[in-house]
């Protein structure tokens, strides 16, 4: 059941916002996880959200989906009694900006990545799932966006939102709770599962094995990792992940090499050795593997 939940909820990320009604929020429980200092992880149904609560204001990373909103307020008042000052949004699709519109109506500043602005204000497409979604309305666009990086000083924290090279979309950022030492990294983490490459937003494998090499290149011990998706972990967990991505890459690349077509590599059983581990969340090894190839200049 939990895995259909995930399933619905990653594809309702690059569908048109109306299909989400064919998902029953009212059975969502937003539960959330203290990981350590100020910062806590809140899980209901789309991507994970980072909440910092402390003397200065409740600090929010994505907000899943419109419907939620309540609840995940309700969620992050038990935490603090301190409103929502800032959200900001790891990358644009809409189980992470969905909740962006009701969170600026109740105050908060939304924060991301000058793409993500760009990406929700017109109607985008998805090649891979032939799917559309259309552009956000104008209370959902952050109203802050930055190219590179931005820095909040908040209870008690450093927390830098960074921009990282093309990895899911073109518009990811990776927020470090510096003295925490709490990393979100967005979708380009799907822990447990293969990740899903939006090409058609400018996504490219190689960012994501990119991604997992610059927080790995920091990270200690006491690093405690929140991926887009699935449970907090550590630099063990981001490594296999990364592990796992660079081996199947490397076999598709060297098949195409050799000339082989998308329907011969997805065929071939590339990622056969990690399917049972990795390939049974919303993105199934054939998918994968043509993402993979995609991300490669494979048309």
């Amino acid at each position: 059941m939990k895995t259909r939940v995930r399933r619905a909820a990653l594809l309702l990320a690059v569908v048109p916002a109306t299909l989400a009604a064919q998902q029953n929020f009212d059975t969502i429980q937003v539960r959330s996880q203290p990981l350590r200092g100020s910062v806590h992880v809140l899980q209901g149904s789309g991507g994970n959200i980072g909440v910092s609560v402390g003397p200065d204001m409740t600090f929010v990373v994505d907000d899943q989906y419109a419907p939620l909103s309540q609840k995940i307020l309700a969620a992050i008042g038990r935490l603090s009694s301190q409103p929502v000052k800032f959200v900001v949004n790891t990358h644009w699709h809409g189980d992470h900006t969905g909740g962006n519109e009701n969170m600026g109506k109740a105050g908060a500043v939304i924060v991301a990545h000058e793409n993500v602005r760009k990406r929700m204000s017109v109607e985008q497409f998805n090649a891979v799932f032939n799917r559309r979604t259309p552009a956000s309305p104008a209370g959902a666009l952050p109203v802050v966006s930055f190219s590179d990086s931005v820095r909040f000083h908040i209870n008690g924290d450093d927390v830098v939102a960074s921009h990282v090279p093309p990895a899911h979309t073109d518009g990811d950022v990776i927020i470090h709770f510096t003295k925490a030492d709490v990393v979100h990294m967005g979708d380009t983490f799907f822990n447990g599962n293969f990740p899903f490459v939006d090409v058609s937003s400018g996504g490219n494998v190689n960012g994501v094995i990119g991604a997992a090499d610059r927080v790995l290149a920091t990270c200690t011990p006491q690093t405690i990792i929140i991926p887009g998706h699935g449970a907090a972990t550590d630099c063990a967990g981001l490594r296999a992940y990364r592990n796992v991505i660079v081996a199947v890459r490397d076999r598709v690349q060297a098949e195409m090499r050799k000339g082989l077509t998308l329907e011969q590599l997805k065929a071939a059983g590339l990622s056969k050795d990690h399917d049972e581990r990795w390939g049974k969340g919303f993105i199934q090894p054939p998918v994968f593997i043509e993402l993979i190839y995609r991300s490669l200049g494979g048309t």
